[in-house]
């Protein structure tokens, strides 16, 4: 588990309870049953972050209008550096990208999970059949 600022879960529960239409369409449209388990306003370390996947140790943050200012932007970068510090990786996705694209959202955030996770021992390791078997003489 993460360590966070216990000051921040009051505001974590209300930004729960009050989502960003964008927010909502992401989390109750795809994440909220994604096989991948994603909390939505996680805290992390002074931070609250949209939606968190601690398996693929992945932020995604909606970014609406207000984000896209010099200080904003600099806040952003901010978070994000000290965030990556901890070895995690954070996603910024637009609000009009929801709006627009919310299939091309949704597979590249599928993408971004399967990328990160430790890929299924049936895919990487060799069989134990197969190859190495016929070198094997019976005694």
């Amino acid at each position: 588990m993460k360590d966070y600022n216990k000051e921040n879960i009051p505001l974590a529960k209300a930004l729960r309870k009050n989502m960003t239409p964008w927010e909502r369409k992401l989390w109750y449209d795809f994440l909220r049953n994604y096989p991948v388990r994603f909390q939505r306003q996680k805290a992390i370390g002074n931070y609250i972050a949209d939606f968190y996947c601690a398996k693929a140790r992945l932020i995604i943050e909606l970014d609406g209008g207000g984000h896209y200012t010099t200080e904003q932007r600099i806040k952003d970068e901010q978070r994000t550096n000290d965030l990556n510090a901890m070895n995690l990786t954070v996603v910024r996705i637009c609000n009009l990208d929801i709006d627009r694209n919310f299939r091309g959202v949704c597979a590249y955030i599928d993408r971004l999970v399967k990328n990160s996770l430790p890929q299924s021992p049936s895919v990487t390791a060799p069989s134990s059949e197969g190859a190495l078997d016929a070198t094997v003489s019976k005694q």
